[in-house]
């Protein structure tokens, strides 16, 4: 379907919100604020290489790594998108070849481009334009593993006659819209012409299948919002405000763009939170608020929205509930447990500002390390030039605070269903135990309901894995062959030998949770995550009991079920040095902390399953191996399990 003109429908001389597409918390907010927007060369909220106050007092430690390193990268070749790997995920399954030279590419030219504009060097501009006409001669953006055409035509490559927008596209045609923005005027003295062929791509690749095709899964319409779309819409966005020249076309895709925003908006929960996980923050609610961002500067703060929005409000506070400690955080889905810790904190710190949430703003700034880059080329260009033009970002070096002063004490998200609890906020010391229940359909779903991670000193030891890199197979119908998405490699438990299901049906029930100052607890009932038959109920219910001034906090695992089949194990997956004995279990875990003592009936016979981990992606976190601590309960109905951090005396000097 074709959205009609009116969307955005002029009044006077400026554009006013029509949501005849789609009307959410943005229409809401904005129904009654007409804007003009900004017209080229001013919408975007950086400076141009033209002003030269701005790019000559750049953040020389940020600058200076960025310059040396475009230097040394013009006298390289340049990395190539080769037919035979992008035709591999057709083949091996293998997608991460061809995307890893299309990162690289992109890195270098976002290097380049602030490279050229802070210091004026024609070679480094020339470097710019060598980048950006690759890009305008690659046959496709779209990264192949999201490309169509097979399922189309049968073809492994991509077809130029029918353009595919997916991530990667949206990212080219938005970085190329930053450089326009940045670098235009010096690209049109020494390369006339190139701007012009850049807007011809951007038509051909993404503006007008983005009008055309109104059925993009990312968009929603069938009422699965994900990270895409955010992802995108911002990008396209971007490259609206700086490539598109037709003041009436520019307007219909900015008003397009920013009603796909607010359905992802609208899909976000009351809670804030992020059923993907911490990592996957960055790039879904983190994309919606820069989005935002740049719109209100666009529209000259007419649609300035975030701070209006109560679910925008409560997922800027996201990331620090669920911090565990120093680079660890809770990992659910396919998020690592170690993220990069190269993230684009600026803009949670700008967001963070936007809504008056002080937390959030100081852990944002924990990551602003004196005499340390304000940002890397890493996250994209665009998330680069805005760290560079944030002067409340680079001022924060000198915000102080205890560490970890923005970590609650209690986070209870019921949208999916997780708890945080560790002894007092503002400290990961001891121990901390996170506890999910919601249901296996959820995005980058893992099985996973009624899983349970503890964390010593914020260091994770019992454990979920996160996810190997990503191939064809992850997500195909083939999914949850992968070890890392099965029940069975997660903390819950094996009914009679078989694995909890696939799809929504397959959710926890009966889920309570309390917490005070002496314990918090949630209780769930796990027999529905299960195939029918497994067991006629199974009830779970965690508890971390907080130190009472002559104990150390606790974790108490207690299971209770009726009528399970034979061949039942309840299982933890552990991470560190392990060793065993009759009803008890001592990890020493992978980073500085204490050692962990996990206790259970020495009556219930154990076994432990190796799994060594051979890729980058898990070993890159957990070390050579994890390790699965299987307990064996036919002969009962009912087991305790209690996690303790080992008395000081206990440990080996």
């Amino acid at each position: 379907m074709i959205v009609s003109d009116r969307f955005a429908a002029r009044r006077g001389d400026a554009v006013k919100w029509n949501a005849r597409e789609f009307a959410g918390p943005l229409a809401e907010a904005c129904a009654d604020a007409p804007a003009e927007l900004r017209a080229a060369g001013s919408a975007l909220p950086v400076p141009p290489a033209s002003d030269r106050d701005f790019w000559a007092g750049l953040d020389a430690a940020t600058l200076a790594p960025i310059v040396a390193a475009a230097r040394a990268d013009a006298r390289t070749p340049w990395p190539q998108t080769l037919a035979s790997a992008a035709a591999r995920v057709h083949g091996d399954g293998d997608r991460d070849g061809y995307e890893q030279q299309v990162f690289a590419r992109q890195r270098r030219l976002s290097r380049a481009v602030v490279a050229a504009a802070a210091t004026c060097d024609d070679d480094l501009l020339d470097e710019v334009a060598d980048g950006v006409w690759m890009l305008a001669e690659q046959s496709t953006w779209s990264w192949p593993a999201h490309d169509d055409v097979r399922e189309r035509s049968g073809a492994v490559l991509a077809d130029v006659a029918a353009p595919y927008l997916d991530l990667g596209a949206g990212e080219v045609v938005g970085q190329l819209a930053w450089i326009d923005h940045v670098l235009g005027d010096r690209l049109d003295e020494r390369y006339p012409g190139l701007r012009a062929r850049v807007r011809h791509e951007a038509e051909v690749r993404v503006f007008s299948p983005f009008l055309d095709r109104r059925d993009w899964h990312w968009i929603g319409l069938d009422g699965h919002v994900h990270n895409w779309n955010p992802w995108i819409h911002g990008n396209v966005l971007v490259a609206a405000l700086a490539l598109q020249d037709d003041p009436a076309r520019r307007e219909r895709i900015v008003a397009l763009a920013a009603a796909g925003i607010d359905r992802y908006i609208a899909a976000l929960p009351a809670d804030g939170a992020i059923d993907e996980g911490y990592a996957y923050w960055w790039n879904g609610a983190c994309r919606a608020l820069e989005a935002l961002d740049v719109l209100a500067f666009a529209t000259g703060g007419a649609w300035d929205a975030v701070a209006a929005v109560p679910a925008l409000r409560e997922t800027v506070a996201f990331p620090h509930r669920s911090h565990l400690g120093g680079p660890w955080y809770v990992n659910l889905a396919d998020g690592p447990a170690r993220p990069p810790a190269d993230q684009p904190w600026h803009a949670l710190h700008r967001a963070a500002r936007a809504v008056g949430d002080d937390d959030a703003r100081r852990h944002a700034a924990s990551h602003r390390v004196p005499g340390a880059p304000a940002a890397t080329e890493d996250a994209g260009l665009g998330r680069l030039l805005r760290a560079l033009a944030d002067p409340a970002w680079l001022a924060s070096d000198a915000e102080t605070s205890p560490p970890d002063s923005w970590m609650p004490r209690d986070v209870w998200l019921p949208s999916t269903q997780v708890l945080v609890a560790r002894p007092a906020a503002g400290s990961a010391s001891g121990l901390t135990v996170v506890v999910k229940g919601g249901h296996n359909d959820e995005n980058h779903n893992h099985n996973d309901v009624g899983s349970v991670i503890v964390a010593s000193d914020g260091v994770p030891v019992v454990v979920d894995a996160g996810r190997p890199t990503y191939t064809k197979q992850t997500f195909g119908p083939r999914r949850y062959d992968i070890w890392t998405m099965q029940s069975s490699w997660h903390s819950v438990p094996e009914i009679g030998g078989v694995p909890q299901g696939v799809g929504r049906t397959f959710a926890a029930a009966d889920v309570e949770t309390a917490a005070d100052g002496r314990a918090a607890s949630f209780g769930l009932e796990l027999a529905r995550a299960y195939p029918a038959g497994a067991a006629a109920s199974w009830h779970r219910s965690v508890r971390l009991d907080r130190p009472d001034g002559e104990t150390g906090a606790s974790v108490t695992i207690d299971d209770r079920w009726r009528d399970a089949a034979p061949g039942t194990t309840v299982r933890l997956l552990l991470a560190g040095d392990v060793a065993t004995e009759p009803g008890r279990a001592r990890i020493v875990p992978v980073a500085a902390a204490a050692p962990v003592v996990i206790r259970w009936p020495e009556s219930a016979r154990h076994t432990l399953a190796v799994r060594e981990l051979d890729d980058p992606m898990l070993s890159g976190v957990w070390g050579e191996r994890l390790m699965r601590l299987d307990i064996h309960v036919d002969d009962r109905d009912e087991l305790r399990v209690t996690i303790e951090q080992e008395p000081n005396e206990d440990v080996p000097s």
